[in-house]
């Protein structure tokens, strides 16, 4: 460091503005986090809306959703990296100034094709920003208690942005309009973006690495066109060229995007991380656990609006008891670790959730409230929060402390990834069973279809069970368990 350096860091005016931040910088890097959980699930309850108003498809519903995760997933890891190398509250301002834009060009958004567009655009603006907000926020925060309850709150918020979506999005809808869900990140964004600019501090951690932009775009462009095979099936069935040239140029995408990762000297992923039994075992468990997790909250959203009859407030009402379910199951999850083990509590958890969509799977086009959402969707949560906690922990415990932040973010990206390609697999199945169930337009067509998708969910939880059983390791080290 050098002297000038040295004397304006000791300098009473700088300690008197490095004090007051401290707090400012919790706020704004809760609130950035609290956005792009928030916009994970607060258009679910407006989607009939959306469809009603742009005339979007079921296929062109599933992409309002996936066009968010998959861009979110597939670049989040490059975020993460771009953060470390370029500067953290660089990346933070590029984020949110991204995510804020396409938030108004979603609501402005006239076609379909806009409103998919703008959503892809904020799920890009999303993986920028959100590696940033915890990264700021313990830079800013010196390591002890104060730094515990930061993160706690970092935690709370993003727990908090999930839970709040469906009620959000419903009062948004039924007061206003289903463009402001998109529209009332904008003020937020702007007044998030102008406290960002004149009190986050810069951190940064260049080592002189580049970025894998090809390893971005292959993962991304993999998962997309995968996706988009997987929905054609629908209309065209399996065999037909239209279904096997994207699923087979999706498949080529994903392994070149493996051998690209394989030879790059700093990898998105690196596939030597895989070697370790804790890290692959929890990552494919978090995959297959994200691809049914992800489509309860679209599934539910519509039965509750297209079948129920429910009004968008009302739906997301109606979830409340099931959003605090996965929060209740996140806090309790850390209390049986040390007596029962990591991957008791998992398999656990899963089992619950598994029971919770054979619960789900049961409802019927006049189901009452208290069976046919509030009880299965309670299960479905609680399991999933149960679950998750013990799953990323095994996954960080098996990886030396450089590569923790990373083997995080691989969970936190598998799970997006295995969602977005679940809820593809999910629509079509229940698109398919409701096109041939009677006329296929009626609420008892829309319940069968929607019943698939929970059997099928459920089918894919067990098979989780039996993966977890055979291959997590049993336990963590103490030092993992927070």
């Amino acid at each position: 460091m050098t002297p000038m350096l040295e004397a304006a860091d000791t300098s009473p005016l700088i300690s008197r503005r490095v004090a007051l931040p401290t707090w400012l910088v919790v706020a704004l890097a809760c609130a950035g986090q609290f956005l792009v959980v928030l916009d994970v699930s607060v258009v679910n309850v407006a989607l009939p809306s959306m469809r009603t108003d742009l005339g979007l498809s079921t296929a062109g519903l599933q992409w309002v959703v996936n066009a968010y995760a998959i861009a979110f997933a597939g670049f989040m890891l490059l975020g993460g990296r771009a953060g470390d190398l370029y500067g953290r509250k660089r990346m933070f301002l590029v984020g949110l100034g991204l995510f804020t834009l396409a938030s108004l060009g979603g609501g402005l958004a006239q076609d379909g094709w806009q409103l998919l567009l703008a959503r892809a655009v904020q799920g890009l603006g999303a993986a920028v920003l959100a590696p940033s907000t915890l990264t700021l926020l313990t830079a800013a925060v010196p390591e002890g208690p104060a730094r515990a309850r930061a993160i706690a709150t970092w935690t709370a918020v993003g727990a908090g942005g999930g839970a709040a979506g469906g009620l959000v999005g419903g009062a948004l809808v039924d007061v206003l309009d289903w463009r402001w869900v998109l529209l009332i990140n904008v003020p937020v964004g702007a007044v998030v973006l102008a406290g960002s600019l004149r009190w986050l501090p810069e951190s940064r951690a260049g080592d002189g690495r580049r970025l894998d932009l090809p390893g971005a775009l292959l993962v991304t462009a993999g998962l997309a066109t995968l996706a988009y095979g997987i929905s054609r099936t629908e209309s065209e069935g399996w065999a037909a060229a239209a279904t096997l040239v994207p699923l087979v140029a999706g498949l080529a995408l994903v392994g070149l995007f493996l051998a690209v990762e394989a030879r790059t000297p700093a990898p998105l992923m690196p596939l030597g991380l895989f070697r370790l039994r804790s890290v692959a075992s929890a990552n494919t468990a978090m995959f297959l656990s994200g691809s049914a997790m992800f489509c309860m909250w679209f599934f539910m959203t519509l039965y509750a609006q297209n079948v129920l009859g429910y009004s968008p407030l009302v739906a997301g009402l109606a979830l409340v008891p099931s959003s605090l379910a996965v929060v209740l199951g996140s806090k309790l999850a850390p209390r049986f670790l040390p007596t029962l083990g990591a991957r008791t509590v998992a398999v656990v958890g899963a089992l619950i959730a598994a029971a919770g969509f054979a619960w789900q799977s049961t409802m019927t086009a006049h189901g009452a409230y208290l069976t046919s959402v509030m009880g299965p969707g309670i299960l479905m949560m609680l399991g999933a929060g149960l679950s998750a906690t013990p799953l990323a922990a095994l996954a960080t415990s098996g990886a030396s402390a450089s590569d923790a932040g990373l083997v995080s973010g691989l969970v936190n990206t598998s799970r997006t990834m295995g969602g977005s390609l679940g809820l593809a697999v999910m629509s079509t199945i229940a698109a398919t069973r409701t096109a041939h169930t009677g006329s296929g337009v009626g609420a008892e067509a829309l319940t069968e279809g929607y019943a698939l998708a929970f059997r099928t969910g459920t089918g894919v939880l067990l098979g989780g069970v039996v993966l977890m059983l055979l291959w997590l390791p049993k336990k963590i080290s103490a030092s993992s368990v927070r």
